[in-house]
């Protein structure tokens, strides 16, 4: 196992897994980056047939595509402060 397969395990097993109480379901920006990781390692370890790598793959594009902006949108606000 690479080191940074270990490091993307570990950041998943890092990530919250409580709701807060009395609010319904929630998905946060941590919940999208360990989806992100999951999705990484598995299709290092070759967990996706053939015939589902294109959808897998425009998924991760859009997650990251979408992580990224995030991230930079946080930056802005954080320079504009």
């Amino acid at each position: 196992m690479t080191e940074e397969t270990q490091v993307k395990e570990a950041e998943v097993a890092n990530v919250e897994q409580e709701a807060p109480q009395g609010q319904g379901p929630e998905l946060t920006i941590n919940d999208l980056n360990a989806l992100k990781s999951i999705i990484d390692v598995a299709s290092q370890r070759g967990a996706f047939k053939p015939n589902e790598m294109m959808t897998v793959g425009q998924t991760y594009n859009k997650l990251e595509a979408f992580l990224g902006a995030v991230q930079n949108q946080a930056q802005g606000n954080a320079q504009g402060a």
